[in-house]
């Protein structure tokens, strides 16, 4: 998808601080700030995935970020090596690809520690829209791909509410998933990623951040799924 035929936010509709220098400066510090600090725990993550199932450690996918750019996204590997070839780029709870450890990392969410390094660079943001596989933008609406005109985040407002995505996803037949995902997910998301964007405040990013580390002390609730 390129960037010039990817649809784009109304500016009006888009608060100051979701395009302001200041969310790009508390990225920048942000980022630096948790590679510095969290170095022995990303290492120590490295060391478990390498002794418990080998290289590689990291998963580069890439993902479509801000106006349609092409991006690789970095995480800590969860699945098996050959995962990506033998399944589908959306994960159900239960999924065999799955490592013990990756298990692990999902729970508590530090697979998603490395793309600190895709903020640094800025290909991210800290709260914003997933970035999402371009096969799945490839197929949705016109309405859902103005998300796009965003910087993608480690989390927000959709992240949240669907927590449990994949336990959400556990209930949908594996030859209706893609459909699912694409016609019920996105829109969904998309709504809540644009709604959150047009209120988003320093203050409403903080709040959706301490949010996000604390959601696996709490219980999270998937959203009714809606199978067609």
């Amino acid at each position: 998808m390129a960037a010039t035929t990817c649809a784009s936010v109304q500016l009006h509709s888009v608060s100051r601080w979701s395009l302001s220098l200041g969310k790009r400066s508390v990225d920048l510090l942000a980022s630096t700030a948790g590679l510095i600090i969290g170095f022995p725990l990303i290492a120590a993550i490295a060391a478990l995935i390498f002794l418990s199932s080998g290289r590689p450690i990291f998963f580069h996918q890439w993902r479509l970020g801000r106006d349609g750019q092409r991006f690789q996204l970095l995480k800590f590997r969860t699945m098996a090596a050959n995962a990506t070839a033998n399944g589908l780029g959306v994960t159900q709870s239960g999924d065999t690809r799955v490592t013990p450890v990756g298990r692990w990392l999902r729970k508590w969410k530090l697979d998603e520690l490395p793309q600190l390094l895709n903020v640094l660079r800025g290909e991210m943001t800290l709260v914003g829209p997933r970035p999402d596989l371009e096969e799945f933008w490839s197929l949705a609406s016109t309405k859902d791909q103005a998300v796009l005109a965003l910087t993608p985040g480690i989390t927000g407002a959709a992240s949240l509410a669907f927590c449990d995505e994949e336990r959400l996803l556990a209930a949908v037949p594996p030859g209706r998933l893609i459909n699912f995902y694409v016609e019920e997910l996105i829109p969904r998301k998309a709504y809540l990623d644009l709604d959150y964007a047009g209120r988003a405040t320093f203050r409403s990013d903080c709040n959706i951040l301490l949010r996000t580390l604390f959601l696996p002390l709490t219980r999270c609730r998937a959203p009714e799924a809606r199978i067609r």
